[in-house]
């Protein structure tokens, strides 16, 4: 039902979106050049690999992901604009628009028995663990958040995060961890 209701909230609101989506796809191309994408293997549900597909934010080329980030790729993130192509995902089925957000499958090995629940549920564009601190949570309190989600899943529990996001988004808070343009690699459940 959830996947359902969320294609149909989708594709209802595309004339909204659509248009953002095409002028910001033009914007990436006028100031960072091609591609205008960026694709990386994430897993969804129940570990399955899929392509993410969001806006590019960084320059091509060598160097950390500050030093490649632009003030334009910076604005994109700052406004979730670069997240916009994955309504696409949500309507092929590989997301949800509430979930825990989708990381890379090399990460899959490195998860305890508890932080796997997380892949319970499709991965969301948005999420328990992004109203509550985004990219500013370190890797134990985010994984802790995705469980309580899975475990408290409900439609009302999604709108309120829905609505959540909506000042998490205007406020941009917990948009990068520390020094990083967006979060740490994660090492593993028991890294030190």
């Amino acid at each position: 039902m959830k996947r359902l209701l969320d294609t149909l909230f989708v594709v209802a609101l595309s004339p909204l979106w659509l248009p953002v989506f095409v002028l910001t796809a033009l914007a990436v191309l006028v100031c960072l050049g091609s591609p205008v994408f960026y694709r990386d293997e994430r897993a969804g549900l129940r570990g399955r690999p899929f392509t993410l597909v969001k806006f590019r934010t960084m320059k091509t080329g060598a160097g950390t992901d500050l030093e490649r980030m632009t003030r334009f790729g910076s604005f994109l993130r700052r406004t979730s604009l670069d997240e916009v192509p994955e309504l696409f995902n949500v309507i092929l089925g590989d997301m949800a628009l509430v979930g825990p957000r989708p990381l890379p499958t090399r990460y899959l090995p490195r998860y305890s028995a508890l932080q796997m629940r997380r892949h319970e549920v499709r991965p969301g564009i948005t999420g328990w663990a992004q109203v509550n601190g985004r990219n500013a949570l370190d890797w134990d309190e985010k994984f802790r958040l995705d469980v309580e989600y899975v475990e408290r899943r409900s439609f009302l529990f999604d709108i309120k995060i829905l609505l959540m996001t909506v000042w998490t988004v205007l406020s941009a808070r917990g948009v990068s961890h520390g020094a990083e343009a967006t979060m740490t690699e994660f090492k593993g459940a028991y890294a030190s």
